[in-house]
């Protein structure tokens, strides 16, 4: 097998409302989209995300009005505190605040106007 990319798929209720988050916020861009469906990238993320409406007749019967919940979109930055900092700025909520584990992972999250998460994470900071 040969896997030439990635991607995260999310049924959500309002495509628009999730993919101009992630524009907005996060400087994703659109590669694709059609009648409740867009494809978003970052030349630097290595994947896409992807959003779908929810009830979206494509899907499998068993999967069409399933939501994007009990999943985290979470991103490794280099510069976490500068990245809380500019979000705030924005007006973004942060849903869970900076915190540190005894593992080295530091992380905050926030949600997009469909309840989808996303965390912002760095490794090993000042961990020995």
């Amino acid at each position: 097998m040969n896997i030439t990319a990635s991607a995260v798929s999310l049924n959500v209720d309002d495509v628009p409302a999730s993919a101009g988050f992630l524009t907005r916020h996060f400087g994703f861009r659109e590669e694709m989209a059609a009648d409740g469906f867009v494809s978003l990238i970052r030349d630097d993320a290595g994947l896409n995300v992807i959003f779908l409406r929810r009830g979206l007749t494509t899907l499998p019967a068993d999967q069409r009005d399933d939501h994007a919940r009990g999943l985290i979109l979470a991103f490794v930055v280099d510069d976490l505190e500068g990245e809380l900092a500019r979000l705030q700025s924005e007006g973004v909520t942060i849903t869970m605040p900076l915190t540190s584990e005894e593992w080295g992972e530091r992380a905050f999250q926030v949600r997009d106007p469909n309840g989808v998460i996303v965390q912002l994470v760095d490794w090993n900071a000042g961990h020995n």
